[in-house]
């Protein structure tokens, strides 16, 4: 029966290619050796003419994967011939994770000696050094690459605003339990290193050798129990020597014994 304009025309499955479940077994064992085919899972038509059928797989390392085996019937043909065999996943079958380019996998600390991490040339972190007041003309920066004068680019307002992020939301940041328990700020330690430019509001370099971030970039509401003002308790302090005790034996009394 005619379906209205919109209503879509739904066309039933070929008896022929619906039924031709031995004919699609056969073309997959020609195909893959029938170890690896297991039982016939059902047929779905894919359209006029077209049907897949599916069948389990029994290769190892493929639990809940099937086999679809698609098969085409021509109008007055007897015989139904081949169009395609995959093999496809099922609800529960294992599949390799989705594709991660390689520079959003690199990690800090994955770089090893002689490893290259290039940038591409077009990086929003970096803009030319001269737009950043460092190089008054673009003419020069030829000169400036070749006698290494200089640098060619320098970090963007993008490229801080970043690195203030990550510093701050990491190790080195407020919110992390040693800061939570310091007994100062970074910003009032003596051993903390002024950063210069727009990042000193924000953040400095610990200098002292004993603290955990020796080296590092903090930010000033960090802190750790390194604090150069920190101060032991009374309760804190080791208890004090008793006296010395002093030998009073004489050389007669030692005689004696």
């Amino acid at each position: 029966m005619p379906m209205g304009d919109n209503h879509p025309v739904i066309s039933t499955a070929d008896p022929v290619a619906q039924r031709a479940t031995d004919a699609a077994r056969t073309a997959l064992v020609e195909q893959v050796g029938a170890d690896v085919v297991g039982e016939h899972l059902g047929a779905e038509p894919e359209g006029e003419g077209v049907v897949t059928h599916t069948f389990a797989c029994t290769q190892r390392g493929y639990l809940g994967w099937t086999w679809a085996v698609t098969i085409a019937h021509a109008p007055g043909e007897p015989e139904v011939t081949l169009d395609e065999i995959v093999l496809l996943p099922g609800e529960d079958a294992i599949v390799a994770p989705a594709w991660v380019p390689w520079r959003d996998r690199i990690q800090p600390g994955d770089l090893s000696p002689g490893d290259l991490l290039p940038t591409d040339e077009d990086d929003p972190r970096l803009v030319p050094t001269y737009l950043a007041g460092e190089q008054p003309d673009q003419d020069e920066k030829p000169v400036v690459d070749e006698l290494g004068l200089g640098r060619a680019r320098v970090l963007s307002i993008e490229g801080r605003d970043l690195a203030a992020e990550r510093w701050y939301a990491g190790v080195q940041g407020p919110d992390v339990p040693i800061a939570q328990s310091a007994p100062g700020r970074c910003e009032g330690c003596g051993f903390l290193v002024r950063l210069a430019g727009p990042l000193a509001t924000m953040f400095g370099v610990c200098a002292n050798e004993f603290a955990n971030d020796d080296g590092k970039v903090v930010s000033l509401n960090h802190g750790c129990g390194a604090h150069s003002e920190a101060q032991l308790r009374k309760k804190q302090l080791p208890p004090p020597l008793p006296d010395h005790a002093f030998d009073t034996l004489s050389v007669d009394d030692y005689e004696v014994f």
